[in-house]
């Protein structure tokens, strides 16, 4: 049987078992259906074959070739990752377009006993939800930005403001990056469409009657760029700009970037990357003090000369901004801070 999807929220909906993905590694790991598992029909290099000689032999060759190599690559699922399945179990199927991979692989489930479904369309009918989301609907919801220099804990405030039930958006965490020459982390990003899958997947679980805060970004984050309905909300929307001392801001980065600051190569080489923007003596001065292990007054430094002038250029001219001082950036004072902003998009 055929599911279909009408709308992401569907997925919440399906009460198979497994979500199985049947498509090639690479174009698994590029993006895939949130909870799906990758058992390939075919790998990299045989969809490459079959697709080589589709159309350069003959489609029936490709079909009698892909046909024996899906046999047998799906005996290798049946005997290692679903081995331990029993009667009972329900897997979902989906490939590319819903065609021959998928269908061939449910057929094979089927024919044991199982009792396999396939998803219409497959991956596509996926995708054309996801842009249907974040390309072409509107976001509707309130929307604050949670905006303030480099280093107010702008991340750390905004989890404490989800856990006290206030609609929150993280993009960082989305897209898996701090959003500036150093927030690179070592996972990497996803992939742009994957990105999108995620966000597409935050919007549907949003109450668009109830206010949104997302912490305020460029129109990209790292390599990732915000989609467009999401960007188009943000842009007019009224900033909530946390305000600390650069001291306070300095230790909490030394903390927060530890990863960079524990892997010296890594930060010499961001570090040199700012040539272009400052001059060659100034990240001189910020080699030596990264050398010396003077990682607070490096960041101190940084945010000074390099980031707070940026951050000041990028909200010039905003229009319904308002400013919260905080002392520190302690654990217990931004859950004071919490406490005392929730309320306000509850």
């Amino acid at each position: 049987m055929a599911i279909t999807l009408s709308s992401l929220s569907d997925l919440a909906n399906v009460t198979h078992d497994t979500l199985i993905d049947v498509r090639s590694p690479a174009e698994f790991a590029e993006d895939h259906l949130p909870g799906a598992i990758n058992l390939p029909a075919l790998n990299d290099a045989e969809r490459a074959e079959i697709g080589t000689i589709y159309v350069q032999e003959s489609p029936f060759k490709a079909r009698r070739i892909g046909g024996a190599l899906v046999a047998r690559n799906v005996a290798h699922h049946l005997q290692t990752a679903l081995a331990d399945k029993d009667g009972s179990w329900r897997p979902l199927v989906y490939c590319w377009r819903g065609g021959q991979r998928s269908g061939s692989f449910a057929s094979i489930l089927t024919q044991i006993g199982w009792r396999a479904d396939l998803i219409a369309g497959g991956y596509q009918t996926y995708r054309r939800l996801v842009v249907q989301a974040v390309y072409d609907t509107p976001f509707r919801a309130p929307v604050t930005l949670l905006d303030g220099n480099t280093g107010t804990a702008k991340t750390d405030l905004l989890a404490r403001l989800a856990a006290r039930g206030v609609q929150v958006i993280d993009l960082e965490g989305l897209a898996n990056h701090r959003g500036s020459l150093f927030g690179a982390r070592a996972s990497g990003q996803p992939s742009q469409k994957a990105f999108e899958g995620a966000v597409a997947a935050i919007i549907g679980q949003i109450d668009q009657s109830r206010p949104v805060v997302i912490e305020a970004e460029s129109s990209k984050v790292g390599e990732r760029i915000v989609p467009p309905a999401l960007w188009t909300a943000m842009k007019g929307a009224p900033r909530l700009e946390i305000v600390a001392p650069l001291a306070a801001r300095a230790r909490y980065l030394v903390t927060a970037y530890a990863d960079i600051i524990d892997d010296p190569a890594r930060l010499t080489g961001v570090l040199g990357r700012l040539k272009g923007h400052q001059s060659a003596r100034q990240i001189e001065d910020w080699q030596a003090m990264a050398a010396a292990q003077d990682m607070e007054a490096l960041a101190a430094s940084l945010m000074e000369i390099h980031y707070d002038p940026r951050y000041a250029k990028g909200r010039a001219g905003a229009e319904n901004s308002r400013q919260v001082s905080v002392d520190d950036l302690a654990g217990t004072t931004l859950d004071a801070l919490a406490d005392r902003l929730a309320p306000q998009f509850l």
